[in-house]
């Protein structure tokens, strides 16, 4: 029992990462219909500047606490992060205004070649790390009810911790704020929304850069686990399966998706693993996607497909 639990722990929290990443799929596709394929670059752009900025702000400015040097350097990545969306809508979405999906999506393809250059070219391509005090220590926790007690690592708990908090964060945003109703009524139609005066290009820059904050957090934990590095652009390949299992237009989708991957993928590595060779982790989630699609395309909680003829 101790060993399920840990397995379940281990994919509740990996599911909660995979949310957070899922996340800037599913804003960005509500409120303009793009599906933004530069969200894994969003991510190792972020994850870039949090880590350069951590070590040139002490340099500049003679700050010696470590707490303090994060937290303008998250203050200065989270602007970049504005920066990129206001250029993104700027310079690319305003151009596109009602062109067929495939020229967004072509759009988006070409935004993720820029940003993986362009943020190497600013920030170098070496390996670096990012330290913000998470402890990296395991635990024990439940001792007296099971022998030996469940194995958790901390840093993965304080990770799940954080992405809860903004998810739950950005759920009330969504729900209760003035900007928010007005980001769910573009969501449901572009036009209607324009016509009673909702600004689109506005909306448009604020729900990038609410998925440029997602790719922030994301990169910072990614990062102080993994270390920062190219590969952390295919973290966007691991949040696909969670959005077209939760589905493509639903923000409580992408949670429970994330956390119904996370988990899948543990458990069937330890209990199914063995009697196939191992190896079912990389690929569990992308087969459970493919059932989806083929039996319930939108997804648990994706919008019906109704076919007008």
């Amino acid at each position: 029992m101790a060993f399920f639990l840990e397995a379940l722990f281990g994919g509740l929290m990996a599911g909660m990462l995979y949310s957070l990443v899922a996340l800037g799929f599913v804003l960005i596709f509500k409120a303009s219909g793009v599906f933004n394929f530069a969200q894994g670059a969003m991510v190792l752009f972020a994850a870039l500047a949090m880590a350069r900025f951590a070590e040139w702000v002490p340099g500049w400015t003679g700050i010696e606490s470590r707490f303090l040097a994060n937290t303008i350097a998250f203050l200065l990545a989270a602007t970049l992060m504005f920066a990129l969306a206001w250029l993104i809508e700027r310079l690319v979405l305003r151009h596109l205004v009602n062109q067929e999906g495939v020229t967004l999506l072509m759009a988006t393809l070409g935004i993720t070649y820029f940003i993986d250059g362009f943020g190497q070219t600013i920030f170098g391509s070496d390996i670096y790390k990012i330290d913000v005090g998470m402890p990296k220590d395991p635990v024990f926790l439940f001792e007296g009810v099971f022998p030996g007690g469940v194995l958790v690592n901390l840093e993965d708990v304080y990770a799940a911790i954080i992405a809860a908090f903004l998810v739950a964060g950005l759920s009330i945003f969504f729900q209760k704020t003035a900007t928010g109703r007005a980001l769910r009524a573009v969501a449901d139609d572009h036009q209607a929304a324009q016509s009673i005066g909702i600004p689109l290009n506005k909306i448009w820059v604020i729900v990038w850069f609410v998925a440029g904050i997602t790719a922030l957090v994301a990169g910072i934990i990614w990062g102080s686990k993994l270390g920062v590095q190219f590969s952390l652009t295919t973290v966007a390949l691991r949040a696909l399966p969670v959005i077209i299992l939760g589905g493509l237009t639903s923000v409580p989708g992408a949670i429970i998706g994330g956390l119904i991957i996370g988990v899948g993928e543990k458990l069937s590595e330890v209990y199914l693993g063995p009697l196939v060779g191992g190896g079912i982790e990389i690929w569990f989630a992308y087969v459970l996607a493919l059932v989806f699609l083929l039996f319930r395309p939108q997804g648990l909680f994706g919008e019906k497909i109704i076919d007008r003829v």
